[in-house]
């Protein structure tokens, strides 16, 4: 996403992608490349914006069936890779719930060097079904959601910038693959994702895709749950920061109510204050689970 003025950078804090509905032109949109603002960390590095061109490039050349192509990474982003994962590491720890932790040690990411799209992928396919395929930036919010009814992650590739090791004014391959990725290799988050996608499909008018969103962002974003007494986090948005992890615990919690969740407003810039948190992972998994099958 683009922001229009500058900010304070909060520390390992990833702005999420703005599900909203702004557009219902969704088709074409797939590979649309996100410009840097002056604002963004990497914008005066032209090194760095060549290689995310040439990663763009990369994406935008693929096409579905074909082999994800490797991104050309940098010994200086495959260490920074290794910082990131040195704070998330003991985070998921003491937050993340049960699912999420069986889920990563299935996928088994290397800890030494940013994985390549298509291992990734093809762990989580074996699992769940679901396959990664590369695109250039952000997606059109209607394209990327109803992709996941197919069994389909719309996944950048590129890293943020090294001189902000903990913050990235948009989803990176950090986002996307600790986050969303390893929560694909779990079999009931791979379900629910598939039915948000049919769900949004589904939904013809923008008052219902907002409402829809909403609800999206407030769980497969931002959801937590309990957990022998504890708040855990299976939301993708706290998995892939450390800084959302420990803020979380600074979060008014409200009780899991999906027609409330629809209505709640969100700030993607920044910590979230409120979080909606279901009594267990099986209660959150059958309360959504029955909204999007019945979902109109």
């Amino acid at each position: 996403m683009t922001k229009q003025t500058p900010r304070t950078l909060l520390l390992d804090h990833v702005d999420m992608r703005e599900v909203t509905a702004d557009s219902n032109d969704a088709r074409d949109e797939r590979r649309r490349i996100v410009q840097l603002d002056p604002d963004h960390p990497g914008f005066r590095d032209a090194e760095y914006r060549a290689r995310r061109n040439r990663i763009a490039r990369l994406a935008s050349e693929y096409k579905p069936g074909m082999p994800i192509p490797d991104a050309p990474y940098t010994p200086e982003e495959h260490r920074l890779w290794q910082i990131v994962w040195s704070a998330l590491e003991p985070a998921h720890e003491r937050y993340a719930c049960a699912e999420y932790l069986e889920a990563i040690r299935k996928v088994d990411l290397p800890r030494e060097r940013i994985p390549q799209l298509r291992e990734v992928s093809a762990k989580v396919q074996a699992i769940s079904g679901f396959r990664l395929e590369p695109v250039a930036g952000l997606v059109e919010p209607r394209a990327f959601l109803e992709s996941l009814a197919d069994g389909v992650f719309s996944c950048t590739q590129y890293i943020r910038h090294h001189s902000t090791p903990l913050y990235t004014p948009e989803p990176d391959v950090v986002h996307e693959v600790v986050g969303h990725a390893v929560s694909l290799a779990d079999e009931r988050l791979s379900e629910l994702n598939r039915l948000f996608g049919a769900a949004v499909k589904r939904t013809r008018s923008a008052e219902g895709f907002e409402q829809l969103s909403r609800v999206y962002w407030f769980t497969v974003e931002f959801g937590v749950v309990r957990e022998q007494g504890e708040v855990k986090a299976y939301g993708t948005g706290l998995l892939s920061s450390a800084g959302e992890l420990e803020e979380m615990q600074k979060a008014e919690l409200r009780p899991l109510d999906l027609e409330t969740a629809a209505r709640q407003a969100y700030d993607p810039t920044s910590y979230q204050p409120v979080l909606f948190c279901a009594d267990s992972f099986d209660e959150m998994y059958r309360m959504l689970k029955n909204y999007l099958i019945h979902w109109k």
